[in-house]
């Protein structure tokens, strides 16, 4: 009679884990199961400058980023074509206007289960925006845990980062890092997470080996270190950053890199939008590997450690900015006025259009450079 109990017991202690993994979403296992004829999707999305991912598997998707302020209804709109209908998952890697601008848009249209954010808030109207529409979805941020795994139906991620919680105004370094397996593939997403979080991650004794890299922080060399790389040893690597951008992304140390290493790049400055899909055993591309190695060209207004709502732009830093424009109060400057140094992060906007294209939108010129 006692066996017949003990079985009992543990039949319903079976069955109590299996309902819990249904509903937090909590994966234990490091292995993930594929059903024959299943795919992963994963679009890297071109936003310009910015980041904005689309990861789906069967009937499941999560977005990572949203790209900037103006880059919200594009983003709804390739998610709405995709077949997107709600999101298990929205991942706002760190404040910076350039993942979470679009954010909002896109938790306003649609229906989310869970949406993760590090615990740092900017105060900005961008990271304002966000949590004011989170709020009126009666959702709640999830502060992420190192070690903590969430699965999308199939497919499954670990949080890697941040692992400290005091990284000082470096917003950077509080980004989201996780390792997505499906399969025997994987893909590593870092945000922008710099140096420190880096050490940290190669600390971690977490598996950080990928097949595939989101370049972290657009390509800059504050990050993707060569330590870092050693390890995480990919095959495949996305850079996302907008063709003649004021930073000089991708730069040349990180391109260097990868290309001693054997790793075949693909670029949304490039090539647009991007789409990896894995069947648990292999990854196919929607396009072919770039073979430019081209770099952006870096200046000393593109140092790291200027905030990038101090920095200017030259004239010869891009032939594409034909002017800056102030979304917020609807100015347009030349790029070396010195108002554009006074332009909040979040309402800064790199434009090529004509002057005459600019006023019928609504644009006045700046009474102080007259552009």
């Amino acid at each position: 009679m006692r066996k017949y109990i003990l079985l009992f017991l543990v039949f319903c202690l079976f069955l109590t884990g299996c309902a819990q993994n249904e509903v937090g979403y909590e994966q234990e296992k490091d292995d993930t199961k594929v059903t024959e004829g299943g795919t992963l999707e994963v679009h890297y999305i071109d936003v310009g400058q910015g980041d904005a991912t689309l990861i789906k598997c069967g009937s499941h998707a999560m977005l990572v980023d949203g790209g900037n302020n103006h880059m919200g209804t594009a983003v709804q709109l390739y998610l709405e074509k995709q077949g997107v209908k709600s999101l298990d998952y929205i991942i706002g890697t760190h404040p910076d206007a350039d993942h979470i601008g679009g954010l909002d848009v896109v938790a306003y249209k649609f229906d989310f289960h869970m949406i993760l954010m590090p615990d740092y808030e900017k105060d900005t109207k961008t990271y304002t925006e966000l949590v004011d529409v989170i709020k009126g979805k009666n959702q709640k941020i999830t502060y992420p845990i190192p070690g903590t795994s969430y699965s999308l139906g199939e497919a499954k991620f670990t949080i890697l980062a941040p692992i400290s919680d005091d990284y000082g105004s470096n917003a950077n370094n509080y980004s989201i890092a996780f390792r997505l397996t499906y399969g025997e593939t994987s893909f590593l997403f870092t945000g922008d997470a710099e140096q420190e979080s880096e050490s940290e991650m190669l600390s971690s004794g977490e598996e950080l080996a990928v097949d595939v890299y989101k370049v972290a922080h657009h390509g800059s060399d504050s990050a993707s270190t060569q330590e870092f790389m050693k390890v995480i040893s990919p095959k495949y690597a996305v850079i996302s950053c907008k063709e003649g951008n004021s930073y000089g992304h991708p730069h040349a140390e990180v391109l260097n890199r990868l290309r001693q290493m054997g790793i075949e790049i693909f670029r949304t400055d490039e090539q647009g939008s991007i789409i990896a899909v894995s069947d648990g055993k292999h990854i196919s591309w929607s396009v072919s590997p770039s073979t430019s190695w081209q770099t952006g060209e870096r200046k000393e207004s593109d140092r790291e450690d200027i905030p990038e709502k101090d920095q200017t732009v030259s004239q010869q830093e891009t032939e594409s900015v034909s002017y800056i424009l102030n979304t917020n109060t609807k100015k347009f400057h030349k790029v070396t006025c010195k108002s554009v140094s006074q332009i909040q992060e979040e309402n800064r906007e790199e434009s090529g259009l004509k002057r005459d294209k600019l006023i019928k939108e609504g644009y006045q010129p700046c009474k102080n450079c007259s552009p």
